[in-house]
């Protein structure tokens, strides 16, 4: 099997997965790649096994540099042909080499691969190639042991006839060197060399042949090679001496030379033979094709037309499977015993640009095909892998450029003339980057040029760079005293950013000690989880507290280590009972004298008791057990004993008290004692103090009641507020839509034609004979009321002060809305009476035609029909102002009686009406109303401009009193009778 520097690909090396593990350690500290070099050795095929081609430690002198050099093969073409020994660089064959096999009619033979030889002082890439020399193991051959020839017997001197070609499959000096045929007094032969540098022979004829005196001949031809010994092979010729022909054909010329792309498409034409036969009839008929000595190979790859003579492609050819090919074409005619010429055509193929570069990758080390492996701890060029390219073009088409995309941490250097290293251009982190995807582009420089793009993986190996780490540097924690033995306490965490063994991790406890005892002693730690457990039960009045360290450490070589501090806190538990110090007891009692002239209020002794506990463990209260003559008490806080009451006891007449004492525990633990009062004569020392409040026991307020009282306390003060607040706004709200009103219309008066406004009736008449809808009713903040001439009406006009929302009278019925906002009555003055709608009454329209025009141009703002709007239009603007304020006819009171072409000033619309709505308007039943005649004023001018200047919910207008008829829905309003001061 043969394998070229620059031609096929070589296939890549995969180590077990124990030696990539064991090789990725051993490289981890290698400094950078230092420059290559090429070693050059021969060998000879057919060697023996084991046979030495070279040592690279001494051939490099490396050996004397002292520190220990291994080496790895990077190429592996054949893992038996040549072995390399990695301790010192041995090359040696590992199986028998044919060469004839491996590199088959080439010159030089090659088997290149690179080496990498590593130690702690250098890492070297080196390119090795062996030439496997030829030895003369083949003999020539012929393709036959015998042949015959056909001549005749007019055959001119001097003619040549191409003879069968020997194959010897040594090369140089061991391929065929040299002809030979046997001695004969009419033939000789020619040794020739073709293109692709075969030497054939072609047999020339010396002498005329005569066929009456030899018909035939019998040669014998030698090819010899140059071998020592020498080899040589042997065919036998028979030659026939045939009958005179007279004339054969004849080419144009006897020998072309065409050169032919290698991507020539099938059924291209090389050459256009024509050979000439002058006879006639069946004599001078030409037929074309190969000579007798023409390859089959040649044949499967080119066609001779038998007729024309066409010389065209038959199978596609590759430039570079071979480079030239020499064929013979004969040409003969029909006629009998034929005289065949040949012309010899050389083919030159041409190189095209028809073949993309090929990429091999072998990495330093791989447990994983196509993925390279490099330690995180590389230094900065760094080998990572192999780069060899190779394109089967010649010329540019074979030159290629290579470029390596990816990520900046690696680059591409070039080591020899189609090979590249990928090193690295910084350090690398696997706990930030643990992979990389990189992509290999081999483009050739023909044209147009071929690309080939290679994606390739880069992992890194995990180096015991990360010391564990804890969770926390510190853990705090407590357990309660009086715990059992083996109790767990609580488990400590530390991760390692490593991986695999590295990042194991394990626990230990390290060597302190507590109280001249190690830590071990007081707790145990598991070594795989970290969890910690009590080997003793702790006593919180003998250690309060406890710091305990622990290490962690990962399972690398060597290995890393971190440590936390553990405090581990003993939590008192109620477990010790008071112990009643004072006064003195002897099982349990204790005795104490009583003067008999002791005050009420006297101290007559104190109770002491100590509690080993902490907190409110320790925490005491003084109680006296239940006594039947009521003559002492006890401070609770301080245990102080005294008198009641006098002491009425005779003289040594002994009284009997139990006192308990208790902490505040939870369960409280209790200790009673009995104390004898011995009533004694005499008075009480005057050294101890009366007690200043009787029958006075100091509370002790346990500190969760006070917090409970104190929370609720001030949730009540919080509730109290909202309802104080919610109270205040509502009552607000009622204000507000009720509004600011300081008098209320009095419903019942209203319908009995009553006011009580400015404290007298107003109006006078008779009751209404139907209630009217209302929403709302306007408080009349005042009033201008005007007389006429002859006293008979009245004119008055109410002027709000604000606008009514939402309030609601009981008794009437607020009329159908479209929305949440409150239906607004409009109440206008007809007559004598009043009448109120809704401003959203189906029989008037609220739309705005958008012009500007306000009610007017309403689509539907008249319901009488375009005749009546139109007339009414003429007639409106027709009054004076005076008509528009006082009525002098009913149309004047539209509302919205605005003139659209006008320009009213702005804000002096007289009512919402004017934005809102437009009142009904019956032709018909207008006929049944009296017309206003009331005078012109100058002070109801003045009243109609500051009705202009108001914005109103309400417009009241009391226009003069006409008929009613029955089925109007109307409230009645008696005219107003003004005063005689007014006439």
């Amino acid at each position: 099997m043969g394998l070229e520097r620059t031609g096929g690909v070589l296939g890549l090396f995969t180590h077990r997965l124990a030696f990539g593990v064991l090789f990725l350690r051993a490289v981890a500290v290698l400094p950078v790649l230092t420059e290559g070099k090429t070693m050059k050795y021969q060998t000879y095929e057919e060697g023996s096994p084991d046979t030495v081609i070279g040592n690279l430690a001494k051939d490099m002198s490396l050996s004397h540099l002292g520190a220990k050099t291994n080496f790895r093969m990077m190429k592996q073409f054949n893992s038996s042909v040549i072995t390399l020994r990695e301790s010192d660089g041995q090359l040696t064959i590992g199986e028998r080499i044919d060469r004839e096999k491996m590199c088959k009619h080439t010159l030089q033979c090659l088997i290149a691969f690179d080496v990498v030889s590593f130690s702690k002082e250098q890492f070297k890439l080196i390119h090795v190639e062996v030439e496997i020399k030829d030895i003369n193991d083949n003999p020539p051959e012929f393709p036959s042991k015998e042949s015959t020839l056909e001549i005749f017997e007019n055959t001119a001197v001097g003619s040549r006839i191409p003879l069968d070609v020997a194959v010897d499959e040594d090369v140089g000096s061991n391929y065929i060197q040299s002809y030979q045929i046997s001695v004969n007094s009419h033939f000789t032969i020619d040794v020739l060399n073709r293109a692709d540098g075969v030497k054939y022979a072609e047999l020339v004829l010396m002498k005329e042949l005569d066929r009456e005196t030899q018909s035939s001949y019998v040669l014998e031809l030698v090819a010899t090679d140059g071998g020592s010994p020498s080899r040589s092979g042997t065919t036998t010729i028979r030659i026939k001496v045939k009958d005179y022909n007279d004339n054969s054909p004849t080419f144009d010329q006897n020998n072309f030379s065409v050169e032919l792309l290698e991507d020539a498409p099938v059924g291209f034409l090389l050459l256009d033979l024509n050979a000439v036969d002058p006879d006639e009839g069946s004599n001078g008929e030409v037929v074309y094709g190969f000579g007798n000595q023409v390859s089959a190979e040649i044949r499967q790859l080119f066609k001779v037309d038998r007729k024309s003579g066409r010389l065209t492609l038959e199978s596609p050819i590759d430039f570079e499977t071979k480079k030239t090919y020499e064929l013979d074409v004969q040409a003969h005619d029909l006629g009998p015993n034929p005289i065949p010429s040949i012309c010899k055509v050389i083919i030159h193929v041409k190189d095209v640009n028809d073949n993309a570069p090929e990429i091999s990758i072998t990495p330093m080390t791989s447990i994983t095909a196509g993925i390279a492996y490099i330690t995180e701890a590389a230094a900065k060029d760094s080998f990572v892998a192999l780069i060899s390219t190779s394109d089967r073009d010649s010329g540019a088409n074979g030159q290629v450029h290579c470029t390596l995309y990816g990520h900046d941490h690696f680059k591409l250097q070039q080591a020899y003339e189609d090979s590249y290293m990928i090193v690295t251009t910084a350090p690398l982190d696997r706990e930030k980057i643990a992979e990389y995807n990189l992509t290999v582009v081999a483009e050739d420089l023909g044209s147009p040029p071929f690309k080939t793009i290679t994606q390739y993986t880069v992992r890194l190996s995990d180096e015991n760079d990360n010391a564990p780490v804890f969770s926390k540097p510190v853990y705090e924690v407590s357990v309660v005293e009086n715990n059992a033995p083996g109790a767990y306490i609580t488990t400590v965490v530390a991760r390692d950013l490593d991986l695999g063994h590295n990042a194991k991790v394990s626990y230990r406890l390290s060597e302190t000690y507590i109280g001249g005892s190690p830590a071990s002693t007081f707790v145990s730690l598991d070594p795989a989880t970290g969890s910690l457990y009590a080997l003793r039960s702790f006593n919180y009045e003998v250690m309060k507290q406890l710091e305990i360290r622990v290490q962690a450490s990962d399972g690398g070589s060597p290995q890393l280590h971190s440590s936390a501090v553990i405090n581990l806190k003993i939590v008192d538990q109620n477990d010790n009972a008071p112990a009643i110090t004072q006064p003195a007891l002897t099982n349990g009692s204790a005795e104490v004298l009583l003067p008999k002239n002791t005050p009420s209020g006297y101290i007559v002794t104190q109770i002491k008791a100590d509690d080993v506990d902490e907190g409110v463990n320790g925490e005491l209260t003084y109680k006296l057990l239940k006594e039947e003559t009521a003559l002492f008490s006890i401070n609770r806080a301080t245990g102080d004993i005294y008198l009641n009451r006098e002491v009425s006891f005779d003289v040594n007449e002994s009284l009997k008290v139990s006192v308990t004492v208790s902490d505040n525990g939870r369960p409280s633990l209790t200790s009673t004692a009995t104390v004898f009062f011995t009533v004694v004569a005499g008075a009480p020392p005057s050294d101890r103090s009366a007690a200043k409040h009787k029958n006075h026991e100091m509370l002790q307020w346990d500190m969760s009641i006070v917090i409970i009282v104190v929370l609720a306390g001030s949730c009540s003060l919080l509730l109290l507020a909202i309802i104080l607040i919610a109270t205040t706004c509502n009552r607000h709200k009622r204000d507000k839509s009720g509004g600011d009103f300081q008098d209320k219309l009095d419903l019942k008066n209203l319908e009995s034609g009553k006011s009580s406004h400015n404290g007298s009736n107003v109006f006078d008449g008779p009751p209404y004979t139907s209630k009217a809808s209302f929403s709302n009713t306007p408080k009349m903040e005042r009033g201008v009321c005007s007389g006429s001439e002859d006293g008979s009406e009245a004119t008055c006009v109410y002027e709000p002060d604000t606008r009514i929302r939402g309030a609601k009278l009981e008794g009437y019925s607020t009329l159908p809305g479209y929305g949440k906002e409150a239906v607004r009555p409009i109440t206008i003055w007809k007559g004598n009476s009043y009448t109120t709608i809704s401003a959203r009454d189906p029989q008037f329209s609220g739309k705005d035609s958008g012009k500007g025009d306000s009610d007017f141009n309403d689509s539907d703002s008249d319901i009488s029909g375009d005749g009546t709007k139109k007339d009414f239009h003429s007639a409106l603007w027709a009054c004076t102002s005076e008509c528009k304020i006082l009525g002098h006819s009913d149309r004047c009171w539209s509302p919205s009686a605005i003139r659209s072409s006008a320009n009213p000033p702005q804000g002096q619309h007289l009512s919402t009406f004017a934005k809102t709505a437009s009142l009904p308007r019956d032709t018909v039943r207008r006929e049944n109303y009296y017309q206003a005649h009331i005078p012109k004023t100058v002070g109801l001018q003045s009243v109609y401009e500051k009705v202009l200047r108001t914005d109103f919910d309400f417009v009241l207008v009391p226009p003069p009193p006409p008929e009613r008829p029955d089925n109007m829905n109307e409230m009645t309003i008696p005219a107003f009778a003004p005063p005689a001061s007014h006439k």
